[in-house]
């Protein structure tokens, strides 16, 4: 469910509608109704009016729905009041997204920072699984006191279980900074492939490697910064980093779990900026993206937007927004137009890619 507040125009209330459909079916989850709500203002118990919510539930009911997901943060209180009225769970777009990244987990380290992020989204949220608060657990060998309740056991359970995941991803960004310092005295130049989700990056990898990095036309796919050696045409040797996609209302736990991961862009000599040029909510997209690096402080870093999915262009319309590829290359200077299915236009941006290091001093 969508909602659309006073100042969202209605482009944009439809493009977050399209992305969170987009989110759900990537979890795997049949879609049976969406709805834009528009909301004039804001309200304490459900987050929008009550009659409003009662006309969604029973909705949600004549169509046997097995959960309600939001398009925007939902408080806990809210959570357990849908839920209390519905019958049905209710989840909001920060635990979706969790969700999606649980699911797509593949290293120790992915683990990890999911496993943090699950645990903050769940350490304010405990409160409400408990009715009766009043249930206790006796003192015993001096490790509870006497009045502490299941949901105090829990809480200081759950906080310890984020202090140790903590711990660990420290260690793991310790060993991120030995392999930086490694490359560093290799001399080899990196390049970041950057990116919203689903533009096609780890493709883009894979034609340029011929690496086998898990790739799927799927939301979020990459989860792990991989790096692969690349010779470039006049035989010199360059670094590719894949990264995380990035999305708009990327939620702050996951910004804060990944952020050792998505400061391999900060540290690249160059920017490759995958876009989707077949996607109709390109320009929002690259803005987001725009977005994201300015926060990672990698706004400074010299940037190359590559044009993927050329394949999938009208060869009368253009782009799904009706642009041909000669406009998009003028509406985003510098581009180099690809093809990560058809391998059309990667010499041109090996060439780019050597030419702008050259440029930059980090090729001697």
């Amino acid at each position: 469910m969508g909602i659309r507040e006073d100042k969202m125009s209605a482009a944009e209330a439809a493009s977050l509608a399209r992305e969170l459909a987009g989110l759900v079916d990537t979890l795997g989850l049949e879609i049976v109704s969406q709805e834009i709500v528009n909301l004039r203002e804001r309200h304490n118990k459900y987050g929008l009016g009550s009659g409003k919510a009662e006309e969604l539930a029973e909705k949600a009911a004549a169509m046997e729905a097995d959960c309600i997901v939001f398009d925007r943060d939902i408080s806990p209180s809210q959570q357990r009041n849908w839920e209390k009225l519905t019958g049905i769970s209710a989840i909001d777009r920060e635990e979706l997204i969790i969700q999606i990244f649980a699911s797509r987990a593949r290293t120790r380290e992915a683990e990890l920072q999911i496993s943090l992020a699950e645990h903050i989204h769940a350490l304010p949220r405990l409160q409400h699984k408990y009715i009766d608060l009043a249930r206790q657990r006796g003192g015993r060998y001096g490790t509870r006191g006497a009045g502490e309740t299941l949901f105090e056991t829990d809480r200081r359970q759950l906080e310890g279980r984020i202090h140790r995941l903590k711990q660990e991803l420290e260690d793991v960004k310790r060993q991120r900074q030995v392999q930086r310092r490694q490359r560093e005295r290799q001399a080899v130049p990196v390049c970041a492939l950057v990116g919203y989700t689903n533009a096609g990056k780890s493709s883009i990898l894979n034609a340029l490697t011929g690496a086998d990095v898990f790739a799927e036309d799927k939301l979020f796919a990459t989860l792990d910064s991989t790096a692969r050696r690349l010779r470039l045409p006049a035989g010199t040797l360059v670094l590719l980093i894949d990264t995380v996609g990035f999305i708009r209302r990327l939620p702050h736990s996951l910004v804060k779990a990944f952020r050792s991961t998505l400061e391999e862009a900060s540290r690249a000599d160059l920017l490759l900026n995958i876009l989707d040029v077949s996607d109709q909510d390109l320009e929002k997209q690259y803005e987001t993206t725009l977005s994201v690096l300015r926060d990672l402080g990698a706004a400074d870093i010299p940037m190359i937007p590559v044009l993927n999915k050329i394949d999938k262009l009208d060869p009368a319309t253009g782009s799904s927004t009706g642009q041909s590829q000669d406009a998009l290359s003028k509406i985003y200077p510098g581009s180099v137009p690809v093809s990560a299915l058809t391998k059309k236009g990667l010499d041109e941006l090996c060439e780019r890619i050597e030419q702008n290091l050259k440029n930059n001093t980090k090729i001697a």
